[in-house]
């Protein structure tokens, strides 16, 4: 689904604010359901297996519920049922354990990046200020950790 926006971009060609109309400045049109790691993934900036890890530590992320929490949980079943599947806490630390171990096998100089980008939903650009990384850098970077976690993952 998509969720097309028009936000302003500076001189520097950083993005700014959303704004209502267009007219006012350079704007660009962003799809804001769109991560960074799926621009990437879709203009073949990663390999299929680094999306796939990407992908799967951001699911092992929302499920640990690392996030900031925004509505209420409804954790217990209504039907009462019991599957075999384990209870929502339970899920949530095997999650958390999980995400835990693949930021580790990531290694301390390559979590950052990988954090910002795939969890906290940063741009590239954004994340290299911010880390005060040279410029077009963080994708070398973000790869290698990328690879690192896929193979934390067992990903073919």
């Amino acid at each position: 689904m998509r969720e097309l926006v028009e936000q302003e971009v500076d001189a520097a060609g950083r993005r700014g604010a959303v704004v209502a109309r267009a007219g006012r400045g350079r704007t660009v049109t962003v799809n804001r359901r769109e991560s960074p790691l799926a621009w990437l993934a879709a203009r073949a900036l990663v390999t299929p297996r680094q999306n796939e890890a990407g992908e799967r530590l951001s699911v092992d992320y929302e499920r640990a519920a690392l996030g900031a929490s925004v509505t209420m949980r409804w954790s217990p079943r209504v039907d009462g049922g019991a599957g075999a599947r384990l209870d929502p806490a339970e899920a949530q630390v095997a999650a958390k354990r999980r995400f835990d171990a693949a930021m580790a096998a990531a290694g301390p100089g390559l979590n950052d990046v990988l954090w910002r980008v795939i969890c906290a939903g940063e741009s590239l650009p954004d994340s290299e200020r911010a880390l005060g990384w040279p410029t077009r850098s963080g994708r070398l970077v973000l790869t290698l950790a990328l690879d690192r976690v896929a193979d934390h993952y067992r990903l073919p």
